[in-house]
This record gives C-alpha cells, structure tokens and sequence, in this order.
C-alpha cells in the first residue's frame, strides 16, 4: 500500500473551502487541462453513498474510474474510494482543517497499483510524480476561487 499527502493553507474560512468543494461542477474546475479525464456523472454531492464516474484516457484507450464516498463529516471531511477503475486500491481521504480565519486542506490517499509488486518498481515514482502535479493544481485552484467568498 502507498501512500501520499498532499496540504496547503486555503485563505479562506472553512465553511467556504467546504461549500467550494460542493459545487456541482467542481471536478471540472479541479481536473488540470493536460489530464485527459472527462467527468461522466456525479450523483449524491459529497454525502455518503455519492457517486461519481470519470472516463480516463490512456493514449486512445478509454478507461473507466467510479469513486463512491462512504465518509461524510461536514466542513469536516469526506472520503472516497475507487469502486472501478485503474488501481488495485484506492481511499482519498479530502480533510478541511480550519485554523483562524483560514483552512488547512489535507488530501491524504492510500492506494495500490495492479500487479504491485512488479509495477511499483516501475511506475511508482510515475505515479507520485502525477499526485504532486495534480494536487498542486487542484490546491491553486481552491485557493483561487476560494478567496473571492
């Protein structure tokens, strides 16, 4: 199982990181614009038993990534796990930590690769290096759009 973490002060209160991340199309906003993903659906919000779908592409293969959440605390956190799609194990756990006037966002994930024990070798530094990038994204863009409430 590995593990990756990715946090950054939001300056913004906790109620408006929170309410950010409710919106209904804020994986749009968040998918950084060289991921080929497209979002297919999102049902239920952040509640628990919600769904989303995406559709990756990997070179001209398609493949499909249904995340479901089974932890709902608000302005508290959420978590989701893969139910289908690309890794063996997948848990993302998105925490909202207020500190003042200001939010500590957390992205804390556990996941395994298929075959992980040959493909973490090989493409486990790949992997992080695509975490790093997508979470840095993601992390500007909340603050961005979190410092107009």
């Amino acid at each position: 199982m590995q593990q990756f973490e990715y946090s950054s002060l939001i300056h913004a209160p906790v109620v408006a990181v929170w309410r950010f991340h409710e919106r209904p199309d804020v994986l749009d906003l968040l998918t950084p614009p060289w991921q080929p993903v497209e979002v297919v659906r999102r049902e239920g919000g952040l509640a628990v038993e919600a769904i989303t779908e995406f559709r990756l592409f990997l070179g001209p293969v398609p493949i499909t990534w249904l995340a479901r959440h089974v932890e709902c605390e608000e302005f508290r956190l959420f978590t989701d796990i893969q139910a289908e799609g690309p890794f063996a194990s997948w848990q993302h756990r998105h925490i909202f930590t207020p500190q003042g006037d200001k939010t500590r966002l957390t992205d804390a994930i556990e996941y395994s690769l298929p075959l992980a024990t040959l493909t973490e070798s090989l493409l486990g530094w790949f992997v992080r290096q695509q975490l790093e990038a997508l979470f840095r994204y993601r992390h500007e863009v909340t603050q961005k759009a979190c410092r107009q409430w």
